[in-house]
């Protein structure tokens, strides 16, 4: 195959088959995963247009389903094909991560390459690149350098994802309320879906789940899913301002298309298959990418105790910073948020965001000076780089202001880009997005920085290739809770996430809060007990995780300690009985391989869950420190109570956890020293 290397061994299967039609010659190309788990055929159909299926232990995952593109101006690619060649190898290696929930992943996989030309005509050019894992396949076009296809305007992606039922589906709308995916999840029949964002995750009447969405987004438009009939969904790509899908020229490659099977939600939650179908790490040195747990001057805003702009409430001042950065140091945490720090939040900054400067501060904040102060405390500065969706002024500024930062030894920055559009005209998961947003994170590894992008282009496991790309929002988080006229979170959102949300990457949800008591003109609060709060840092992954309350909100609080002990990066993880939508247990060992975490969350029905500790290292005890919700806990009348206790356990320990409406429990493990 032209222009992409492969390392692997060329083994060719004995099982291609191929089959003798009526009037012409079908071929079909079937290839199994290493553990014969799945199958993908390949065929054409009689009239040459790619098909492709999927099987998971016999059952259907994924009907016959065609392929192709279609351009501006000229003829489209998807159907008069003719199979060249193909090839046909198999791949076994296992990495190493620098962060994430686990440390180390096995990538093993059978891949199919179909090399495809158009039979007629001018004879064009494409690959269809299938890799297929035991627990599912990811599937990506490569047009070749040709003398017939150069540059190209995509205007549509015949990719079709066809089931045998009418499913059962999760699911958040494109556009429809914000373009970047800060929605509440839906449960419905596909039937009653329209055009939705991936990740997008199944349950099928074959009792399987399954969840399809993309790997390695470069350089392309986001694929969203429109559905065509009530089985059925098409990749319907995000377009630029002026209706082009993608602007490209030969040789290119699209993203990966995923589809990831398991017969449980956790199956699918600790899927690698998207980092896998990721490039290895582009930065050499790693050892300036640290995970760390941060508190920040952010809150204060969305309660209205602060402003983010100047005046006698302003928030980012040398002084209240200092505060912030004592209260981090006395409790372990190495970073501080600052928001509002820079020139252009007064006024209606959401409204235009030119006026934004990055590296010319307030006169009440003192960069140097707090930066000085951080350090001597141990403690790093987390910087903020707010656009309001203003793009082209940012990256004007991009150079100077990480500069800026790597001279003052900040080395994180949250983004953010609260606005509907990027530069008033294009959405943030079109391909002009994702130049953007890549420039950014290619700009902050050349200073060593580490990126917290809210507002963003969805995961696709690009912190593989970036690891410095640490955690995003691009989900409903915490702040929804301060001012959302919905009244907030529900506790069914939280129990959704791990299997929606989360299967795109990490998610800076922003969890910790302590006081449920506050005013806010919307009426909205945080819907949970303060023991599922806890949990929450073992469900929901951030390498970069905060804890989102007031400072004072915490002090004096024994059940603050669970927060200052548990990691943000993990070696290992499994998720336990879970329901999606009702309730899930998931267990975490920590990146020393020592500790073990668990948390478990419900909705909002009381619940009890008999959790069996077989995860933990057989033929060991451990001492469990439970934080559980206490007597007459409730999210709704009373999220307080917190019951602490320890007691000695090992993996054939079977513990009765009692969650409380709306509540929680999260447990530290700690080996038993003979």
């Amino acid at each position: 195959m032209k222009n992409i290397r492969y390392s692997y061994c060329l083994i060719l299967f004995a099982s291609i088959l191929i089959y003798a039609c009526s009037a012409s010659t079908k071929k079909t190309y079937k290839i199994s995963s290493p553990g014969k788990n799945t199958e993908l055929v390949f065929e054409l159909t009689a009239s040459g247009q790619p098909q492709y299926s999927f099987t998971s232990n016999g059952k259907s995952v994924i009907e016959p389903s065609l392929m192709g593109f279609e351009f501006q101006g000229i003829e489209k690619m998807t159907a008069g094909f003719e199979v060249v060649s193909f090839e046909e190898k198999t791949a076994d290696e296992t990495w190493e991560q620098p962060w994430g929930e686990f440390k180390k992943v096995r990538d093993h996989h059978s891949e199919l390459i179909v090399h495809l030309k158009e039979a007629k005509g001018e004879e064009r050019m494409v690959d269809i690149i299938f890799r297929v894992f035991d627990d599912g396949v990811g599937f990506r076009y490569f047009f070749p350098k040709q003398p017939h296809l150069g540059k190209v305007k995509i205007s549509n992606e015949v990719t079709e994802f066809t089931f045998k039922s009418d499913n059962d589906v999760w699911w958040i709308p494109v556009h429809r309320e914000n373009s970047y995916y800060e929605s509440t999840y839906r449960k419905t029949q596909m039937s009653k879906t329209d055009t939705i964002n991936t990740p997008a995750t199944f349950e099928t009447k074959e009792k399987l789940f399954v969840a399809i969405h993309e790997a390695n987004l470069t350089d392309f438009a986001s694929m969203t899913l429109l559905k065509t009939s009530d089985k059925q969904y098409k990749s319907d790509l995000v377009p630029w301002a002026d209706g082009v899908k993608v602007y490209a020229e030969t040789p290119f490659q699209t993203p990966w298309r995923t589809i990831v099977v398991g017969k449980t939600p956790g199956d699918v939650a600790t899927s690698t298959i998207m980092l896998n179908l990721n490039e290895p790490s582009k930065i050499e040195d790693l050892s300036w990418i640290t995970p760390s747990k941060y508190i920040g001057i952010w809150w204060g805003m969305h309660l209205e105790k602060f402003t983010w702009g100047q005046g006698p409430k302003h928030g980012a001042t040398t002084k209240n910073t200092k505060e912030y950065i004592d209260f981090a140091a006395k409790n372990n945490f190495d970073g501080v948020l600052v928001e509002g720090w820079n020139e252009g939040w007064d006024g209606d900054w959401t409204a235009d965001g030119s006026a934004f400067s990055f590296v010319k501060a307030y006169p009440d904040f003192n960069l140097e000076e707090i930066t000085k102060y951080a350090a001597i405390k141990n403690v790093r500065l987390i910087g903020h780089h707010e656009t309001a969706g203003a793009t082209k002024n940012y990256e004007s500024q991009l150079e100077d202001a990480f500069k800026l930062y790597q001279k003052m030894g900040v080395n994180s920055v949250k983004t953010g880009y609260v606005n509907k559009y990027l530069d008033k005209k294009e959405w943030h998961d079109s391909q002009y997005g994702a130049r953007h947003y890549r420039k950014v994170i290619e700009t902050a590894a050349k200073y060593h920085i580490m990126i917290d992008n809210h507002e963003p282009m969805k995961g696709t496991g690009i912190q593989r290739t970036y690891p410095n790309f640490m955690s995003q929002e691009g989900g409903r988080g915490q702040e929804y809770n301060a001012w959302s006229v919905d009244g907030g979170n529900t506790p069914e959102h939280l129990t959704t996430l791990p299997f929606t949300r989360m299967l795109s990457g990490p998610f800076d949800y922003t969890p910790g809060n302590f006081n449920f008591d506050y005013k806010t003109p919307s009426g909205a609060r945080v819907q949970t007990t303060l023991a599922n709060q806890l949990a929450l840092y073992v469900i929901i992954f951030s390498p970069l995780q905060m804890a989102s309350d007031l400072p004072e909100n915490y002090e004096g609080k024994p059940e603050f300690q669970f927060i200052k002990d548990v990691p943000c990066t993990w070696s290992y993880t499994k998720v336990l009985d879970s329901k999606i939508g009702e309730y899930t247990t998931i267990a975490r060992k920590d990146w020393d391989e020592k500790n073990w975490y668990l948390g478990a969350i419900t909705n909002k029905e009381a619940r009890d869950l008999k959790v069996q500790l077989s995860f933990l290292d057989a033929g060991k005890e451990y001492e469990a420190e439970i934080y559980a919700d206490g007597a007459g806990a409730n999210y709704k009348t009373n999220p307080y109570p917190v019951a602490i206790s320890r007691q000695i356990v090992n993996s054939k320990t079977t513990l009765n956890i009692k969650l409380a409406a709306g509540g929680g429990t999260a447990i530290k493990f700690s080996p038993i020293e003979k």
